[in-house]
């Protein structure tokens, strides 16, 4: 029988604090796209997404399928799917009056020859009601707040691979818009607005991306390359125009593939080139600067209609999402987290906005009761690329649409994450490193050990591996946080070709690391002494009984009992037996290496390991995970080895085999956070009291949704 542990604390109860807790957003539940497909192993996406008027029915545009699908969120714990209605071409945005789904679709032949349509679609009998010609290619669809009219971005966009992926490539775009009256399109009633000639970058090819409506019917238009703003009526008066200008940014990472985060760097006068847009109230506009062609502004801002700029974000979100851990390192030399998506909604009395950042797979929702001073009072986790976000005020819901699928890497699908605005406190993120003296990037956090007085020391692997870092991190603060950040050098330099999965301490406020090796990137598989000071005293190389046998799959997690430091071996070596690794033992003082077995479940798919190894009292605990991810992932557990039975055989021997139990299933706890299992637990510490802490490895941010969870097990 499974062990039980003392106290059971769940993921969401560690954020409870002593003073009543605000009004937050929590995700509730996820829906993964393929489950509306009729083959699952087909790629989707969800992109834009909207609601139906009674909040029941959510609709998203699937442009792999060219589909849009529907779910059912009577019950948004538990969303259903409601199947797919196929739209004869790329379905670019979807915006519902009613039970009437107004659905952009990309017809083109090619960029010289840009057409579409919009179709409309009775959501009860799932059949297609009228369709306009809109001679040209939609990109962005909004309705009016009253739902009297619909108004169409028609981008024709650029073909990035001729003239040097610049504009200037004809026919330039421009805005329609319809009449609606009682859920039917009226396309007579169409109005072709023009847009050229405005902008001061080409202005004869405007590229309009994203429009929003206010209440007074007014209709904002981003030309994203052309970097303007337009504003205009409905029967095709411009308003107002005006450049969406440029920021001066510090303090970011501009430097591609370096496998580091450095926040040093600086660019000036970086255009906005914006994206998203949404009325905040009849005078205000926010749009978020993802850039496209020259831009990337890496932030959101606030305009006044007028063209005033009223507040502007600079570096500040940014550098939320990299306290939250979910900085993309991989893009610092485009847009960084690349804000892009947006939605804007009054959730009880108090206005938000949204921002999506792509990249970073995050929500950020502000405050803007003051257009001119907002205020971030959350961080959301989403799934991988959010492009498209609805609010659901009447249900206090908020909806993202998250559009990367890996299917072909067996990674993580396309999904819908849903979220409750409810009286409790937030439950994300779990770790951050906000508050601390100085900024910190972090990620990727792969082996743990416990300290004192709550305190955790954590390593990153080798998706920095030009800034090998040990993380000390205050468990006593909710969320908990890094508090500072200490890089592991040789010879003066952050040293290279070492890959941390395991840390331990070494009782005289040095550490011993663990480092995986791969032999095809020449890293050595090793242990390393590290001192107060983050340099490397010692480096011990495997003896040759180990590395005559050495896979790629080697030390994850190291622990220290007395004089022996004892490493998990993740996966089956050349001379293992079938489902057995080995736990490897090595003597400090005398030098000496041994081994025993471990008896790891089989896998379901794909493969099992393990990933941790703590000793604790009469105790050895390792994690033993698979390696899948969302509705495949099966095995990821805490098991316990009687200490007494980690008695080394020397290398080369029959090596005995100890016995373990489980004491944890990690996937309530995973699943708990109301989106997709996560493959990655990789990190476990235990206090001296036996209070235990375990962690996953977000992957640097790097097709993964960048999520971070940090919880307590409670006691073992």
């Amino acid at each position: 029988m499974p062990l039980k542990i003392v106290t059971m604390t769940s993921v969401f109860a560690l954020f409870a604090t002593a003073v009543s807790a605000d009004m937050n957003f929590n995700r509730i539940s996820s829906f993964a796209t393929y489950l509306n497909n009729a083959d699952a192993s087909l790629e989707s996406s969800a992109e834009i997404i909207s609601v139906s008027g009674d909040g029941m029915t959510l609709a998203y545009s699937d442009s792999p399928l060219g589909v849009v699908g529907f779910i059912d969120i009577s019950d948004p714990s538990a969303p259903a799917p409601l199947g797919n209605i196929e739209v004869g071409g790329e379905p670019t945005a979807v915006s519902i009056i009613g039970q009437t789904a107004y659905v952009g679709v990309n017809t083109s032949d090619s960029f010289t020859a840009p057409s579409g349509y919009v179709k409309a679609y009775d959501i009860k009998t799932m059949t297609e009601v009228a369709s306009c010609d809109l001679g040209g290619q939609p990109d962005s669809t909004a309705t009016a707040p009253d739902g009297s009219f619909l108004a169409i971005a028609i981008e024709n966009e650029r073909d990035e691979d001729a003239g040097d992926g610049r504009t200037g490539q004809l026919p330039g775009g421009f805005v329609v818009a319809f009449d609606v009256a009682d859920g039917m399109l009226d396309c007579e009633s169409m109005v072709k607005i023009n847009v050229a000639d405005l902008a001061e970058v080409s202005p004869e090819d405007p590229e309009p991306e994203f429009v929003d409506v206010n209440a007074n019917g007014e209709i904002v238009v981003t030309l994203q390359e052309n970097n303007h703003m337009v504003m205009m009526s409905k029967t095709g008066d411009i308003l107002s125009h005006f450049p969406a200008g440029a920021v001066d940014l510090d303090q970011i990472d501009v430097t591609d593939e370096r496998g580091a985060l450095r926040f040093t760097e600086s660019q000036a006068n970086r255009l906005r080139e914006p994206d998203g847009v949404q009325w905040i109230d009849n005078d205000h506009f926010a749009i978020a600067n993802e850039g496209d062609m020259d831009g990337g502004a890496r932030g959101w801002t606030i305009f006044h209609k007028d063209g005033t700029v009223v507040w502007e974000a600079g570096n500040s979100f940014e550098h939320a999402i990299i306290e939250a851990g979910h900085y993309p390192d991989k893009r610092s030399d485009a847009k960084g987290a690349e804000p892009e998506g947006m939605e804007f909604a009054v959730f009880e009395g108090t206005p938000y906005v949204f921002i999506l950042a792509e990249r970073a797979s995050i929500v950020g929702v502000y405050d803007v009761s003051d257009p001119t001073a907002p205020v971030l009072k959350q961080l959301l986790p989403s799934g991988i690329g959010p492009e498209g976000a609805i609010a659901i005020p009447a249900r206090n819901l908020f909806v993202t649409a998250n559009e990367v699928d890996l299917i072909e890497d067996g990674g993580v699908r396309s999904h819908v994450m849903i979220y409750e605005y409810q009286d409790a406190p937030a439950a994300y993120p779990q770790l951050t490193s906000a508050g601390a003296d100085s900024l910190i990037g972090w990620g990727a956090i792969s082996g743990m050990a416990a300290g004192e007085n709550g305190i955790i020391y954590a390593v990153n692997d080798s998706f920095y591996g030009f800034q090998p870092t040990i993380f000390t991190i205050d468990t006593t603060q909710t969320p908990a946080r890094i508090t500072s950040a200490l890089e592991v050098t040789r010879g003066g330099y952050p040293a290279q070709k070492i890959d941390m999965e395991g840390i331990a301490l070494d009782g005289n406020s040095g550490f011993w690391v663990a480092s995986e090796g791969r032999s095809d990137r020449l890293v050595p598989h090793a242990i390393f002494h590290v001192n107060a000071g983050g340099v490397i005293t010692e480096e011990i190389g495997l003896p040759a009984a180990l590395l005559a046998v050495e896979q790629r799959f080697g030390f994850e997690g190291i622990t220290r009992v007395g004089d022996t430091l004892w490493m998990a071996v993740q996966r089956e070596w050349k001379d293992d037996p079938d489902h057995h690794v080995k736990l490897i033992s090595y003597n400090i003082e005398t030098e000496e290496w041994g081994a025993v077995h471990y008896p790891k479940t089989a896998p379901a798919q794909g493969w099992v390991g393990l990933s941790e190894i703590v000793a604790h009292g009469d105790y050895v605990y390792v994690v033993e995970r698979d390696n899948q991810i969302g509705a495949n992932a099966k095995t990821k557990k805490v098991y316990r080895i009687p200490a007494d039975q980690m008695v080394p055989a020397p290398l080369g021997s029959p090596l005995p085999v100890v016995t373990k139990q489980e004491v944890r299933d990690l996937m309530p706890d995973l699943a708990a956070n109301g989106g997709f299992v996560v493959d990655k637990v990789e990190g476990l510490a235990i206090f001296d009291d036996g209070m235990a802490w375990a962690s996953t490895d977000n992957d640097g941010v790097d097709d993964s949704s960048g999520e971070s969870f940090f919880w307590s097990l409670g006691k073992m």
